[in-house]
């Protein structure tokens, strides 16, 4: 592989060609490779890295290498990375203290009465939940599990099950305290605190269109989300059900106003006091810890090495003079951004997004005098749509899976629709 590489090498050297075209052909090599490795199946983190790595050594030889081993080397100096475990940690502990099922029970019953009540508790405890977890995986699996042979057996129609479970799950990105805003801020260059406080109206507000537009549709077709029955309804006395919810949401709430490692062992005393703690739960909690936060590291670093040599050779100057160049204005370019995010989104994941577009699309915004904190909490709103766009957002297949057999993917396909019109909204 080396001998290929300093015979490519030696070739580029040998080239007579300008040093402008020199350095868009390899920036169009840097994003060939990426693209070509991404459609091969090949792991995101060493896409972007392997693909950085090569064009690097193509370019300047081995400085090329320690170009991106410099960059990586950077990423790790982040402070702000410490965050990430420790919120990680904190969503295991919370997943495995069965918070969101005692809060599901007490508000399926307490909105049970209205048409499509079912379906209004689901997004109300995915809020909650969302401000407690931080990823979307915990938050989806643990909603889909809880409510969607709930929702099923009371008749609701299965697409909008399905797409309540994703849009209601996904908002654990969005919600503070998460993962992908202390990644974006690190990223940016922006206060991690400030993009809480920056995601959470967007987060709310996403919330109360789902609640709306599912008012509206259960109206309009009220066989689509009927409500539950007095005999089911008898089962729980109201005031069970109004205590019951508001002891879960305090439980929530207090750990939501703790910080990192606080908030980690918060959680802890949370499923020791819901009486769900033992040693092999702390075990897996701690495994499925080390898991996500490796793999989160690792796409970061990847991504360090392939943008040190995307902007080494120019590649944010070059874009920004051609989007300048065509005469858009300030919208315009934001409108490309958003776009190509949208795209992106239905074929890797946020991080992947995020380490590709911002170090590109960030300085440009800059030029135009975009606020950047506006940018990221904009930005972090439309990502919510990566979780659910076939045809491989991971909602979709979290869903999928909880699903009973005769219940395709293309329900799930058709839930989720509206909700990503409303996140676009």
């Amino acid at each position: 592989m080396t001998a290929i590489l300093e015979q490519l090498q030696g070739l580029v050297a040998a080239a007579e060609i300008p040093a402008g075209t020199l350095g868009v052909a390899l920036i169009l090599g840097l994003f060939g490779l990426m693209v070509v490795g991404l459609v091969l199946g090949q792991e995101l983190a060493f896409v972007l890295g392997g693909a950085g790595v090569i064009v690097g050594w193509l370019a300047w030889g081995t400085p090329g290498v320690t170009i991106a081993m410099t960059k990586i080397y950077d990423q790790m100096q982040s402070y702000s990375m410490v965050a990430i475990p420790m919120f990680v940690l904190m969503a295991n502990f919370l997943t495995h203290s069965k918070v969101a099922d005692g809060l599901f029970e007490s508000i399926r019953y307490l909105l049970g009465p209205l048409k499509g009540g079912l379906g209004l508790a689901v997004i109300l405890v995915s809020t909650v939940f969302a401000a407690t977890t931080g990823i979307v995986g915990a938050s989806v699996v643990t909603m889909g599990m809880l409510s969607l042979p709930v929702l099923l057996r009371s008749g609701y129609k299965p697409s909008l099950a399905c797409g309540m479970v994703c849009a209601g799950g996904s908002l654990g990105i969005l919600i503070p305290p998460s993962i992908m805003l202390v990644s974006m801020g690190s990223y940016a260059e922006v206060s991690v605190g400030k993009i809480f406080f920056a995601a959470i109206v967007p987060g709310l507000s996403l919330s109360l269109g789902y609640i709306i537009y599912l008012m509206v549709v259960c109206h309009i077709h009220p066989d689509w989300g009927p409500a539950m029955s007095p005999e089911e309804l008898a089962e729980m006395p109201l005031k069970k059900r109004i205590t019951g919810s508001q002891y879960d949401v305090l439980g929530a709430f207090l750990v939501n106003i703790e910080l990192t490692l606080w908030s980690a062992l918060f959680s802890l005393i949370l499923a020791i006091f819901y009486k769900q703690f033992s040693w092999k739960m702390l075990y897996e909690s701690l495994i499925d810890t080390a898991k996500t936060t490796a793999m989160v590291f690792i796409i970061l670093f990847g991504a360090a090495a392939f943008t040190g040599v995307f902007m080494s050779l120019d590649g944010d100057q070059i874009i920004a003079d051609w989007v300048l160049s065509m005469g858009i204005g300030k919208w315009g370019a934001f409108a490309i951004m958003m776009v190509i995010m949208f795209l992106l989104g239905m074929f890797i994941d946020w991080l992947g997004i995020v380490m590709i577009v911002f170090p590109i699309f960030l300085p440009i915004m800059d030029t135009f005098g975009f606020d950047r904190l506006w940018l990221v909490a904009v930005s972090a709103t439309l990502l919510q749509t990566c979780f659910m766009t076939p045809p491989f957002g991971f909602a979709l297949f979290y869903v999928k899976g909880i699903l009973p057999p005769s219940i395709k993917i293309q329900e799930v396909y058709r839930g989720v629709i509206p909700f990503i019109i409303i996140i676009c909204i």
